[in-house]
């Protein structure tokens, strides 16, 4: 991975259009019937939830379907960047 792609946003997190930068968390609640793990994509440019997923289990898969379905949605052009914590998901 060169250092160019690993710091293309620069920290700089203020996007001017919709669908151009996208980010990505997974959280976990714990509800009556145990933890949940929920997985969040959010558009940068209106720090709006684009789409998510929930598991019993946090595996890539979580994070997989919360992008699928999000892509589906939004249909973003190329060069859509996604921006994560870089976790093992």
């Amino acid at each position: 991975m060169t250092r160019d792609f690993r710091h293309r946003l620069a920290r700089k997190f203020s996007v001017d259009t919709p669908n151009r930068v996208w980010t990505g968390d997974i959280i976990y609640l714990w509800t009556e019937e145990g933890w949940v793990y929920l997985a969040v994509i959010i558009d940068l440019f209106s720090r709006q939830i684009v789409d998510l997923a929930m598991s019993e289990r946090m595996k890539r898969r979580l994070v997989i379907d919360a992008l699928r379905m999000a892509w589906f949605r939004r249909r973003p052009t190329s060069g859509l960047i996604f921006h994560s914590d870089r976790g093992n998901q």
